[in-house]
């Protein structure tokens, strides 16, 4: 990896950890308009020289199989205690569907079985988690590209969301309604055209394990991995992000997270 890149990479690391030093200890502060208005401009610099500097297409890099860690270390949730989500894990997940919905010509409803069934793409990627750790893996699913020239974009679309089945506790008010707390992601129509960008159902030759986000998790290779959510029941298209729970576009943005998280 050249000089340069591994820089950008460092730098890019360092405003990722400095948004979750907001999240973890200043969360009054991000609240607050004009800090937030500074955070929010320094994440539309931090996309539009990303967009610069990398392009729309440049893929991540790839790996062969003697690099893949011998342990990989699970990112955010692990045990998702939601009782729909425990339900459908007893079941081997037989019952599980993927809703895509919203913004879209024609929505869907796909099994596992349906979903193994469509075209699919293997790469052996880091992993980059904003806590300074990374891993190297081997995932197999459908590209979301191909997911939504099945759906169809709708002209107003601009953006592809994620909703979870696992609820995070945010030490909110007892009694809060969870779907408050659904975690969600999103990103946009640019990335998710990427040809590494994949719905992954299988981790380094096996169906994902619950530890690792089965029966389907997001794999965005060029953002750090708070980006790539597990645990997915649907997708959603939209045109704005303001209107979903916090307005941010994700649970962790939410809390003061960048929204690009590029690497």
């Amino acid at each position: 990896m050249s000089s340069d890149r591994l820089h950008r990479r460092s730098l890019l690391r360092a405003l990722a950890a400095i948004g979750g030093l907001v999240v973890s200890g200043c969360d009054r502060l991000a609240s607050e308009p004009r800090f937030r208005s500074v955070l929010d401009t320094a994440n539309n610099l931090t996309y539009k020289v990303q967009r610069l500097f990398i392009g729309a297409d440049r893929l991540a890099p790839e790996y062969g199989e003697d690099d893949i860690s011998p342990a990989f270390r699970a990112n955010g949730s692990t045990d998702p205690q939601d009782q729909e989500y425990l339900n459908l894990v007893g079941s081997h997940f037989a019952d599980w569907r993927l809703k895509v919905h919203g913004l879209v010509e024609h929505e869907l409803s796909l099994s596992l079985d349906e979903l193994r069934a469509l075209p699919a793409r293997t790469q052996i990627t880091r992993h980059d988690c904003v806590e300074g750790w990374s891993c190297i893996g081997k995932w197999t699913g459908v590209p979301l590209a191909e997911i939504l020239s099945r759906a169809g974009v709708g002209p107003e679309a601009r953006f592809v969301v994620f909703h979870c089945a696992d609820t995070l506790d945010d030490g909110g008010e007892p009694g809060a309604d969870p779907e408050s707390i659904r975690y969600y992601e999103s990103i946009d129509l640019i990335d998710a055209a990427h040809p590494q960008t994949i719905l992954a159902y299988d981790m380094n030759g096996g169906p994902l394990t619950v530890r690792h986000g089965a029966p389907l998790r997001l794999r965005l290779e060029r953002q750090l991995g708070y980006k790539m959510a597990k645990y997915i029941m649907r997708i959603e298209l939209v045109q704005r992000l303001a209107d979903l729970h916090g307005g941010r576009g994700g649970y962790w943005e939410d809390r003061g997270y960048e929204w690009y998280a590029g690497i």
